[in-house]
């Protein structure tokens, strides 16, 4: 289950959607079912807000967040990564306080 953890969390940088849906799709437990179900709504949410800051970087105002999304965006993997190797829970940040 650990592998499977930290192959869900390090699916940001191959594959941030196919991993945690097949694995929310093929699992029955309860802990890999939530873990990736923040990881599927963080990739979209993530994906989202850089969208958004983006497009608002052509006015400057995008810039600052594009930089703080796409850190949150490389971090809080790693971070998951960490707690997973250490059989400590993880919830992604903003996402993890809708989905439990």
């Amino acid at each position: 289950m650990k592998i499977i953890k930290i192959l869900v969390h390090a699916s940001t940088w191959f594959a941030p959607v196919l991993v945690p849906l097949i694995v929310w799709l093929l699992t029955n437990e309860k802990d890999l079912k939530r873990l990736s179900l923040q990881a599927l709504v963080f990739h979209f949410v993530i994906w989202l807000l850089v969208s958004i800051s983006i497009f608002f970087s052509f006015i400057l105002i995008g810039i600052p967040f594009l930089i703080i999304f796409g850190l949150i965006g490389f971090i809080a993997p790693i971070l998951g990564i960490i707690r997973a190797l250490q059989d400590r829970r993880f919830d992604y940040p903003i996402i993890g306080s809708f989905i439990r």
